[in-house]
């Protein structure tokens, strides 16, 4: 079966393609998507639902915004073999490339940088948060396998709390999750983020 094209060069960057524009990402053996990291997301998304990321080898071919461009970097876009990529999910059905973070709800009375909110999470066996926080934030590592690394800011100016390991799971006060530059469009009091052992994705770069 010849090659699909998955065109989303008009979205944009923190934009989440709608279901329809990626409905048929697991027709073929193979899929080229051209767009931001959320088209990307999208695709994997939607192949994850049809349970074919074993069987389609995906292309992608980078918008040219900040997050596509270091998305592409640590993916090694432009080189290398196909290779079995780590796939990130959440509970809600969500893919994470680049960048995810659970953050206060805008209040429209505080500043950005003194909004905390209330927040238990643990990182595999590790509780990370217990208390008020500013912000976590959660990359996958693609140097590595079934990683997250995760940071916990605590409150600005002071350092963080790092960790890596495979899970991180969130219960916290209602807050703002932001996944690979997509504000989702409710807020959330509990959140999971984490490597699928079980899943794998086929990257062609």
């Amino acid at each position: 079966m010849p090659l699909l094209e998955v065109d989303l060069r008009g979205l944009a960057p923190d934009q989440a393609p709608t279901p329809d524009a990626v409905a048929g990402a697991g027709e073929g053996s193979s899929v080229l998507v051209r767009g931001p990291v959320p088209a990307l997301a999208g695709v994997l998304a939607a192949l994850n639902r049809a349970s074919r990321t074993a069987d389609v080898a995906v292309s992608w071919e980078p918008a040219d915004d900040k997050l596509s461009r270091g998305l592409a970097r640590d993916l090694g876009i432009g080189g290398g073999a196909e290779r079995e990529m780590t796939l990130v999910r959440d509970d809600h059905g969500g893919v994470l490339l680049h960048t995810g973070r659970v953050e206060p709800a805008a209040d429209g009375i505080r500043p950005r940088l003194a909004r905390r909110f209330g927040a238990q999470a643990h990182h595999d066996d590790v509780k990370v948060a217990d208390g008020l926080i500013s912000r976590i934030t959660a990359r996958p590592e693609w140097r590595a396998v079934d990683t997250l690394r995760v940071v916990v800011s605590v409150l600005p100016m002071r350092p963080p709390r790092l960790s890596t390991g495979r899970a991180l799971q969130i219960a916290c006060d209602p807050a703002r999750v932001t996944r690979d530059g997509v504000v989702l469009p409710r807020l959330v009091s509990r959140w999971t983020w984490y490597a699928d052992d079980r899943v794998r994705w086929r990257l062609q770069p």
